[in-house]
């Protein structure tokens, strides 16, 4: 599939960008993790039990670092649809092979795909597969654990500025995304 597209693009002059995608929600409702802390001192960490939720967008380029990512209020066709056209936006120049998850939203009949941009959906049940589950986690490791939120625009504003710092990071997000399996993908055409 991605030899057969790399040709394709590669005859109309364009590059060819491998990205991965996936959505994760955000809220107030705590998970507690493990602290430092001094001996003999046990660390308090604040929750409340509140089910307030944002989502994060994001889709990361394994060959080079490169993510893209949104915060927004709610998962659909929509806002799907807005997030691709972002990323399109993003990489004017290039065609984009999107890769993503089943998700009811990514195959709507009222999501609009770009021009230059074709999805590609991993196997069912495989979150292991995609590389952005690596995003999610070091954002909710280093940014959001053991932290007290009191509203919801709080924990959304504190997930931009982590997604903004992975974005300026390019060599971090390749350290978390870059799979060899996907490395090994020549984007370009013998």
């Amino acid at each position: 599939m991605v030899r057969t597209e790399v040709q394709r693009q590669q005859q109309q002059g364009r590059a060819v960008r491998l990205m991965f995608q996936d959505e994760a929600r955000f809220g107030r409702l705590q998970d507690p993790r493990r602290a430092w802390a001094p001996p003999g001192v046990r660390p308090l960490v604040p929750t409340e039990i509140v089910r307030e939720y944002g989502y994060a967008y994001a889709a990361v380029s394994p060959h080079d670092g490169v993510l893209d990512s949104l915060v927004l209020p709610d998962v659909n066709a929509e806002r799907m649809s807005l997030f691709l056209a972002e990323v399109a936006r993003r990489h004017a120049d290039e065609f984009i092979l999107m890769v993503l998850d089943g998700a009811g939203w990514h195959t709507a009949h009222a999501l609009h795909v770009p021009e230059r941009m074709r999805l590609y959906p991993l196997p069912a049940r495989s979150p292991e597969l995609n590389p952005v589950e690596h995003v999610w986690d070091e954002l909710r490791e280093k940014r959001l654990c053991n932290r007290f939120f009191d509203c919801q625009e709080a924990v959304d504003r504190q997930v931009a500025r982590g997604l903004t710092a992975l974005e300026r990071n390019p060599a971090q997000v390749a350290s978390l995304a870059g799979f060899a399996w996907i490395t090994a993908i020549p984007l370009t055409a013998p």
